[in-house]
């Protein structure tokens, strides 16, 4: 493991146009239900655990070998709603090219000639990290990490909400956050004995009604 490199990737300023989304977080303080930290602290955790585990578990899986083309697949079945599938694509093209960048790689440019349009942000996050020698864990846990620090930092700038309490938030998920990063490498690690069926498909149906919702609107401070 190259900790510089996980540093890089994990980092909030790598323009991977992760800062334009908020993960849900706009259409929930619509809403109202994100209203303060404490309310902030249980939609992340919800997010976490459903979102943040499946794309730990698809980026964990690319960076052990598993086809990209069947993740990439097993992403949309596991997307019901066409602009959070959007929204992944639009990030996941966005993150190629800052790889490709940075971490020059075979497999990246393979990736992008096999997806113009983009693929799911969570595959190509893990071909991202195996590109930067990382491994299975280290992708995990900047899967489920971004999953939560995207509505902690937008909130901020929604509600005005204190960057103290925000960042407060992460620390005590961050515990939780470990814990879901090791189920998704443990489904990963099955991939390729059992096929894509193995990695977890944990819902959030509220979730996919507000991203629809909310890309109908007018005018809003983020596309997600």
């Amino acid at each position: 493991m190259s900790r510089a490199a996980l540093l890089v990737l994990a980092d909030g300023r790598f323009p991977a146009g992760g800062h334009a989304h908020s993960g849900g977080a706009e259409a929930a303080v619509k809403a109202g239900r994100i209203t303060d930290a404490a309310s902030l602290e249980d939609f992340c955790r919800g997010r976490l655990h459903t979102a943040g585990l499946v794309a730990g578990a698809l980026a964990a899986a690319a960076v052990l070998g598993a086809d990209p083309a069947g993740l990439d697949a097993a992403a949309d079945a596991r997307t019901p709603s066409p602009a959070l599938r959007g929204a992944a694509r639009r990030l996941g093209r966005q993150l190629l090219r800052a790889a490709r960048a940075t971490w020059p790689s075979a497999e990246l440019d393979a990736l992008a000639r096999q997806f113009p349009k983009g693929a799911h942000q969570p595959v190509v996050l893990g071909l991202a990290a195996r590109a930067a020698g990382l491994g299975p864990e280290d992708a995990a846990h900047c899967a489920a990490y971004e999953s939560v620090s995207g509505p902690a930092t937008a909130t901020v700038r929604l509600l005005s909400l204190d960057p103290f309490d925000a960042t407060g938030v992460l620390a005590r998920l961050a515990p939780e956050l470990n814990r879901v990063a090791d189920t998704a490498v443990e489904a990963a690690r099955r991939v390729a004995d059992e096929g894509v069926d193995a990695l977890p498909a944990a819902s959030a149906p509220l979730l996919e009604v507000m991203a629809e919702a909310h890309a109908a609107w007018p005018v809003r401070l983020f596309a997600s």
